[in-house]
């Protein structure tokens, strides 16, 4: 139940199923707005209806066109700002830029500290987002910023939908993930493991193999954990290499299955037996082309978070066992 100012809850066009969906668990109506481009590429934005003195949430998501769905949601806020509204909350589930979190090299940008500042001068008063590729991003934003886990999504999934998950073995595909992994093992009750990715040269160029440094996955169900899939080469060569040594099963659960240059013809030959990703990304089109991708629905999650912070309540229960509830009916909802 909502209480206090109405919320009004908008989107822009990265991803209208996920909207709709919160919508429907809140019982509110999606606020109509058009986000349209004029003929030379400029992003046009009115919204139907009055948010003056209300708590607005725009929904958007960081994928397929970055850079236009990031100025979607610049614009938006930036007209409901102009527009009198007394909170504006960006819910953005895959945070865009979050791997350019560090200076790595030398003259490399921190692109993800650049949008928390567009955010800020735009006018958000507050982020929800989810899984953030490094948490230290927080940091960047001097206002208030929620980052919501879909570990327990995962974990639900996990019991429920994987057969022999007690003899299985949770596995990191890099060491950046020993933390997630370590985390969601102890919780199972399992084993860890992390494979280390080594680049050789020889002749014929730079080649590239993993190879398990920690744990043994021989004879085991093995389960590799990761928050961000894209081109899915780190994915093939992890599951090449689970597969030799030994392990029986091999499942993959991701956070955020981008997938923007991946053919999905690919997962599908790989030696996994299911490839599963949030749809904190659309992943319809990539579901139709392949039979092994399953997605979990975040929705009940971020419409949690919403009702909570509109109520003025804590949201640390969403990362405990209404989260692991929530997920029991959250899967294949395409």
């Amino acid at each position: 139940m909502l209480r206090g100012n109405s919320v009004r809850i908008l989107s822009g066009n990265s991803h209208p199923w996920l909207a709709n969906a919160v919508c429907e668990r809140l019982n509110v109506p999606l606020t109509p707005c058009t986000v349209k481009k004029f003929s030379n590429g400029e992003i046009n934005v009115k919204i139907a209806e009055s948010v003056r003195d209300e708590d607005v949430y725009i929904i958007q998501t960081g994928c397929s066109d970055v850079n236009d769905n990031l100025m979607e949601l610049l614009i938006l806020i930036s007209a409901c700002k102009g527009a009198s509204a007394r909170r504006i909350t960006a819910v953005i589930p895959c945070y865009p830029y979050a791997r350019m979190d560090k200076k790595d090299k030398s003259r490399a940008p921190i692109t993800a500290k650049l949008v928390a500042n567009m955010l800020a001068v735009a006018g958000c008063d507050h982020v929800i987002t989810m899984d953030l590729h490094a948490s230290q991003i927080q940091g960047f934003f001097d206002f208030p910023v929620d980052n919501l886990y879909s570990e327990p999504l995962m974990i639900s999934y996990i019991k429920r939908n994987i057969e022999g998950w007690k003899n299985s073995i949770i596995v990191s595909p890099d060491a950046g993930g020993a933390k997630r992994v370590t985390a969601i093992a102890d919780k199972l009750g399992v084993e860890f493991a992390l494979i280390h990715r080594e680049r050789t040269r020889n002749a014929s160029g730079p080649e590239e193999r993993m190879e398990v440094l920690v744990g043994d996955v021989r004879d085991k169900v093995a389960i590799m954990v990761d928050d961000m899939i894209d081109s899915g080469t780190t994915l093939a060569l992890a599951a090449r290499s689970l597969r030799d040594n030994g392990a029986k099963k091999v499942y993959a659960v991701i956070s955020h299955g981008l997938l923007s240059q991946t053919n999905m013809k690919k997962i599908e030959d790989l030696p996994i037996e299911q490839l599963v990703v949030t749809n904190t990304v659309p992943q319809q089109q990539h579901e139709a082309g392949c039979s092994k991708l399953v997605t979990i629905d975040v929705s009940p999650t971020i419409a949690e978070s919403i009702r909570r912070t509109h109520n003025g309540e804590s949201i640390s229960l969403l990362f405990g066992d209404w989260a692991e509830g929530a997920g029991v009916n959250g899967v294949g909802v395409y």
